[in-house]
Parts: structure tokens; sequence; C-alpha cells
């Protein structure tokens, strides 16, 4: 009571010249940590309820005051003697006054914004600023430092760094490790999280039987070294890229950009250093003697949508698709959200719309013109042989050659104001028969069919009709030529730069012409250093300065993310002042400086993560441990995760050994219902399904048609983005899927053969089936289930053997025709019992 007596009156004192604090207040600020930090506990708050008016947006600023600057929170506010905080004294401060004001027309944050504070948060701030009210930079734009290794009370349980900075949070909130999980669930888990694949029974008693110390340390070396590494992982990388072999849109016209997904798979399979891999995809078109697999690499910025639908209009498109690059790159690379940014400063970030301009500038400057049709649009890499390369280069020069010629002849052939383009031209719209939409697009932006058109007008009696017929007849050779080549969308840049101007409200046909831009990289992040050319490839080489303090954090935060279910920050594409805050600072940090410090090599940083005692860990939780961190954000258990619809389509492919394990290629059309593509396109595309081995290559080859992604997969990214983080969903449509979809039910079908044939004996085969699916031996009580199912099964189709029949001929994979049908159909059942039990769809 007395201490209670005695807070009261210090809180009196404390305010005596403002506003008192509220009981509510009073109480929340005893509860409060000994110590407030103002990244920790502040800055959260601030960005929260206050940046919206008192941030960086400074259109949408209120009262000329600024929160999210230092010199601006503690500077006398205009025109007033009064100061936003002061050090030390709350009662001075006015932004205390105004949160803990009664009045409803000067408390702050409004009533009617709906933001209000509540008495914890009010409570923080008023002990930050009693405490003086130490400023810190946000602490994503700070260097990392390596920080040495916390002491810990259970050093014996640490297998390597990551271990000493989890126990040592552990140690914080009163928690212990949880046991090593058996060595059929770890080998299970790696195999997973390394390759996409299960283990096989044989891999698994190997494992279980070698009593070596470094058993452990063999198994994820080999898998490491796996050819399925480099697919399991290009997978991720797909998403992030926003991969797909269409345009999207109306029309969704197929692109070949398998090519530029082989390059990935074949760069994570030879551990290509990070840096290198993300150098070479955002510019290697521009590296010192690039090889035409350095270009085919930049088609990663090309694998954004594409917009064809007639109408368009081709600046529209253009300025799009360099907002996409502009934007993937700092959700990628950065960590930062950048979308808002076109139209106006960030309200959050200390992030300009200027700058956004200056970093879109680095990719403004390729050629592409934002018109075109089909899935071939220049910028286009020819994979040809040499000699047949060198004749489409030659053939590409000349057209582009005769395209200025028949540029400079239309201002005399269709006279008309500067500016316009021909088909505005009087002489144009007089043409008899000449649809002047031809017209619309420049030279370069028409095709073949627009110029034979014209030549049918304008016959071969002047400059114009002999240019525009050699020009149509030299398009007809290139394109005769290239249709036989796989031509990818790549990247270049412009010999004469393009002007980029500052977009008011991100509209591209509204530039703000009074101020040209230059390229550059945000302020509040390291000056770039002085480089002979600011362009792409300075901007990739900024990205992995040793300074520069988020691209290493960002990375080995998404990777720890597909490990652990979620990122040490959780907001994977926010590391700005409205993501979340990372649940181990110091390990973050010191994971980012060791990745540099290592060469940005992932399979070394993946090694680190899997060899941890903190990923060994059984994932089974008790009620308490669930109660105190049901998201196990803290790592006092091993994460269960249900298996991504990808790898659950994978998976039953592999243990019923249909899946045809070759890497590479072109994208194939597996199993998919009727009409799907019908209703996407208009009864247009028409979806036509391969047949053989094209059945069963691993989903990483499935053919994604952008508007409608393939059916067998869900919660899975759209690929119309850049995603990082894909959110995870419950529905009973997974369930319909890995039950009732052909691949799943062939799959069953395929396995229950393999079943059969290994024993004439129930007991020994439904152990076969169960261990080849979960990599576990049944117990007693579930191998007596699965018998008393099985007995089931065999009478409801002795008395159906239409229905049995009819089970045992799904999908196209060839049939053994010498198996009881009755036995077949009723172990395919129980095959997709077992592919569907929780244990084989879930990562324990």
């Amino acid at each position: 009571m007395a201490v209670r007596l005695f807070f009261i009156l210090s809180a009196t004192i404390l305010l005596s010249c403002g506003p008192t604090m509220p009981d509510e207040v009073e109480i929340a600020y005893e509860n409060l940590p000994e110590r407030i930090d103002f990244n920790f506990h502040v800055r959260p708050i601030l960005s929260d309820r206050c940046f919206a008016c008192h941030g960086p947006d400074e259109k949408a600023r209120k009262a000329n005051l600024r929160l999210d600057i230092e010199s601006d929170a503690f500077s006398k506010l205009e025109g007033k003697t009064l100061f936003p905080l002061v050090a030390g004294k709350p009662n001075r401060s006015e932004v205390i006054k105004r949160i803990l004001h009664e009045d409803p027309k000067m408390v702050m944050p409004t009533p009617k914004s709906k933001m209000g504070l509540t008495n914890s948060e009010k409570a923080i701030l008023v002990k930050w600023v009693k405490q003086g009210a130490e400023w810190k930079d946000h602490w994503a734009f700070e260097t990392p430092k390596k920080s040495k290794l916390p002491k810990t009370s259970n050093i014996k349980w640490a297998k390597n760094e990551i271990d000493y900075f989890v126990m040592k949070k552990l140690d914080l909130l009163g928690l212990t490790p949880s046991p090593e999980a058996a060595k059929e669930t770890l080998i299970r888990r790696l195999s997973f999280d390394l390759t996409g694949l299960p283990p096989t029974p044989e891999e698994v008693a190997d494992f279980k039987n070698d009593p070596s110390e470094k058993a452990y340390e063999f198994l994820v070396d080999r898998l490491l070294a796996s050819k399925s590494y480099g697919e399991r992982w290009t997978w991720e990388w797909l998403d992030v890229a926003r991969y797909s072999d269409t345009n999207g849109f109306q029309g969704d016209f197929t692109r070949d950009m398998w090519p530029w997904r082989d390059w990935v798979i074949e760069a994570f399979n030879s551990n290509m250093p990070y840096d290198e891999f993300s150098m070479k995809q955002l510019a290697g078109d521009l590296l010192p003697e690039a090889t035409s697999e350095d270009i085919l690499a930049t088609a990663f910025n090309r694998n954004h949508t594409y917009n064809t639908e007639g109408g368009t209009i081709p600046e529209e498109t253009r300025v799009a698709n360099v907002f996409d690059r502009t934007e993937t790159t700092g959700t990628v690379w950065l960590g930062l959200t950048l979308n808002c940014v076109r139209c106006h400063d960030h309200k959050f970030d200390n992030i300009s719309q200027k700058e956004y301009y200056q970093l879109f500038d680095y990719f403004n400057q390729t050629s592409e013109e934002g018109g075109g049709w089909g899935g071939k649009i220049k910028p286009l890499l020819t994979l040809a042989p040499e000699k047949e390369q060198k004749e489409i280069e030659k053939l590409e020069t000349y057209i582009s050659s005769l395209q200025s010629e028949v540029e400079q002849l239309e201002l005399e052939k269709f006279p008309r104001a500067k500016g316009l383009p021909p088909s505005e031209s009087e002489v144009a719209k007089s043409t008899n028969g000449l649809d002047p939409r031809i017209l619309l697009k420049p030279p370069k932006l028409r095709g073949t069919g627009g110029f034979n058109q014209l030549t049918k007008y304008f016959p071969p009696t002047d400059s114009y009709g002999k240019t525009i017929k050699e020009l149509h007849s030299t398009l007809s050779t290139y394109n005769e030529v290239t249709s036989k080549h796989i031509q990818v969308l790549v990247m270049d840049d412009l010999d004469e730069p393009r002007l980029t101007f500052v977009l008011d409200r991100g509209g591209y046909s509204n530039p703000i012409l009074t101020d040209t831009i230059r390229p550059d990289v945000p302020k509040l992040l390291p000056p770039m250093r002085k480089t002979a050319e600011n362009n792409r490839l300075a901007l990739a080489k900024w990205l992995f300065d040793e300074k520069q303090p988020l691209t290493a954090r960002v990375t080995v935060n998404r990777y720890w993310q597909a490990f652990f279910g979620n990122g040490i920050v959780k907001t994977t594409e926010d590391f700005g002042v409205q993501g979340a805050l990372p649940t181990h600072p110091e390990l973050l940090d010191w994971l980012a400086t060791d990745f540099q410090e290592n060469g940005w090599n992932l399979k070394r940083l993946f090694k680190q993560i899997v060899m941890s005692a903190t990923y060994r860990q059984t994932s089974k939780v008790s009620e308490a441990l669930l109660e105190i961190d049901p998201e196990n954000s803290y790592l006092a258990r091993a994460t269960r995760m249900r298996l991504p619809s990808w790898m659950l389509r994978d998976q039953a492919l592999f243990v019923s050994r249909m899946l045809k394990d070759s890497i590479g290629g072109v994208p194939v059309k597996p199993y998919q219902p009727e009409g799907i593509w019908d209703e996407a396109t208009f009864g247009f595309v028409k979806y036509k399904q391969d047949t053989g081995d094209k059945l069963y290559r691993r989903s990483l080859y499935t053919f994604w048609r952008r508007i409608v992604g393939p059916t067998s997969l869900f919660d899975n990214a759209s690929r119309q983005v850049c995603t990082v983080r894909t959110l995870k969903t419950n529905t009973p449509l997974h369930a319909l899927t890995t039950l009732n979809d052909i691949t799943f039910t062939e799959a069953s079908r395929v396995l229950a053969e393999h079943i059969l044939n290994h024993s004439i004996d129930d007991k020994k085969r439904l152990q076969f089936g169960f261990e080849l699916v979960t990599s576990r031996k049944p117990r007693a009580d579930e191998l007596d289930i699965l018998l008393n199912r099985l007995a089931s099964l065999r009478k409801t189709y002795s008395d159906d053997i239409t229905s049995a029949k009819d089970i045992t001929s799904i999908g196209e994979y060839r049939t053994n025709r010498d198996l009881d049908v009755t036995d077949h159909a009723s172990y395919a059942v129980l095959s997709s019992l077992l592919l569907n039990l929780d244990e084989t769809i879930t990562r324990q």
C-alpha cells in the first residue's frame, strides 16, 4: 500500500504542470520494463499512431510537426513557445500533455482518427521521456554488428552459435528447449527442407543405423549436394521473381522464360554466391564482357506481367513495368515497401517520392517500349547456335535502321502537329480503305501485319513505299528465322538515357517537368560509392556493399522463414518502421554479418541453420508452452508446418515411384479439370494435357498460366507480383485436392501396386506402405486400425467390382492387370488414406 501511495505521489509531482496521469495509466506505468527502449517500445507506437499525420509524408503532415525525425521532435513548434518533446521533462512535453488530455478537442491522437493509445502505450511514452527520451535510428537502417556469443544457462545444449542466442532468449522467458527429435523425424524434416522430397526407407534405415557422431552432418552434406536441392530452392525464388509462362491480362500470351528458370536451378546447385546470383539477375547485361548466360539471368526483371490487351497505351504499360522492377528490388533486397511512394512520400519510412523516382531511374533505361504483341517483346535474347545468332543480330541491326528511316519519312508523308502520331494526320484519315490505327504506334512497335497493310496502300514508287516494303520483307525473314529458336525476355540499357521525372500521383502521363531526376539511392541508407557509370550494375553492387545494412539481414531472414515458419522479423517483406520487430535481433545481426564475411554462401548458411540444436528439436508441444508461445516465436521447440501444395504433389509422385526425376526443360501440362482455361480465356485458349513421363515431372516444371495458376496448387503465390511471404490457410478445398485430384488418386493406386508386390502378407504390406509414406514404422495400434480398414474395404469392393475397376484405372500410368482387382482397389484407398495422414502432409 505504501509503495502504491509513493508511486501516486511521484506521478503527481512528475506531471504537476500538466494534465494529471489517470489511474489506469499509473497502473500500467508500474508494470513497464525497467528500461524503455526507443526502437522496441516507443517507435512502434509513434509509427502506428502518429506518423500518418506527423511523419515523412509532407502533404499529409498536420501542424507542421514531424515525430519521425529527432531534430524535429525536440525542436520548438513553429510560431509557438512549446516543444513536442523535452528530454527528462514530461510536464514540458506537449506530446505527453496531449496524449493524457481528457478534452476530446485537445487529446491526440484525435478520437476521429480511431487510433487512440492504450493505457500501456501512454505510460511507455511518459516513462521514456522521464528517462531522458533517448532517440535511436531505426534498428534495420544501422549497419549490423557481430556481437559476442551471449552467456547462457545451458552451454551443453548448444551445437553452434545460433543456439547461444536462442538459449539466451529462452533464459529470459524462463523456458527450456525441447529434446532432440527422433532420427526418423530428423531425416524426414531435413529431406523436405533441403530437397523438397521425402527420404526413402533405405535412407532412413542407413541414418538410424549409423552410430557415428558425424552421421547427422554427413546426411546434411549429402542432401546439400543433391541435384534436388537446386529444384527445391528454385521454387522459392520463382515466387520471389513472379515467374510465369505467360504475360497475364486478357489474351495471356505464352512466353519462353523457362531457360531462366533452368539458370536459377543451376545457380543453386553450383552454390553460386548470393551476391553474384543477385547481381547477374539485376544487371548481368552490364557486366564487362557479358556472356549469353549473364544476359539470360536478367530475365528476372522481365518476369513481370505484360499488358498486350487491345487499346492499351504503350507508355502506360512501360511505366507499370518499371514500377514493378523498382518495387520488386525494394522487396527482395531491401525489405522495404515502396509501392505507395510512387504516388506520395512514404507515410512511415523516411523515403520521399523524389527518392522513389531516383531508384526508378535505374530501371527506366531499358529499351522495352511497352507495346508489342504476343510473348516475344523486345529486348530479347535468342538462344541459337553462334552462326545463326550472328545472322539474327545482323537482321536486328538492319530492321532498327529501317524503322528509324520510316519514322523520318512519315514526318513528311503524314504531316501533323508536333507530338501527334501519324494516325492523326489528315493524309492517314483520308486514305480510302486504310485503317489509320495502323499508324497509331511508332514504326518500331508495329508488327509484320501492320506493314503488310501499309504496303497495299503505298506502292514502292517513292522512298516511303520502297522502305516500308523492305522493312516488311525483312521483318518476315526475321520472324521466320527466330521462330526456330527460343527467345527470352531480358534487360538492356539504351545508348541515350531516357529522361526520368517524378510522376504526379504515379500517373504515367503526369510528369512533373520542373525537376529532372538523376539515379540515386534513398538517403536513409548509406550513399552509393562513386563509380564510372551510375547504372543498374552500380545499384546491384551497392546492394552488397558492406555498409549497406539491409540486404544481408533481409536475405538471412527470408531463408530463416523457410526453416522455422516465420522469419526472425515476421514481416519478411517489411523491415521499415511499420514492420515487426525482430524476436532475436542479436542473432539476426550475427547471421547477417557472418553471411557477408563468408562470401554470401547459401549452402553454408543453410548448414549452419540445420546443424543447430534449435533446428533439431522435437516439435511436440505442451499445453503450457503453447499458451506462452503459440507461434513458436522464441523457438523452444521445432515448428510444425504443413508441406506446401507443390511439395505434397511431388511427395505423392515420389513415394509411388512415378516421379520422372530430370532437371530442366520446357514446361509440362499435367492433369487439370476440363474448362478451367476456357472460362479464363473466353474459350480462345484450350488446355492440351501432356501424356507419358511429362505427367509425372516435379511441380516446378508445371506450365504456369498467370491468369489461372495450376489447379492442384493452393496457398501459393499467384506470381502476379513479387511474393516473399505466402499466407497459409486451412479449408476443405485442400483435402478435396489431396483426396480427389487425379495425380493423387493415380499415385494411390500405383503405390498400392508396390505395396501388393512387396509381400503376400497383409501385415508386412501395411508396414511397408506406412513406412514408405511416413518414414517410420507403424505402432501396433495403428497397424490394427489399417488391418480393420483393409478388411472393410475388401468386403465393399468384392460386392462392387465395377467401382473397384474404376479406382484401379484412374490416370494414364500403366495398370498391372495381373493383380486381384478387389485387393488392388482396397489397397489404393488405403494408400490414399496414408497420403492424407496428418504426419504425411505436415513437416514435423
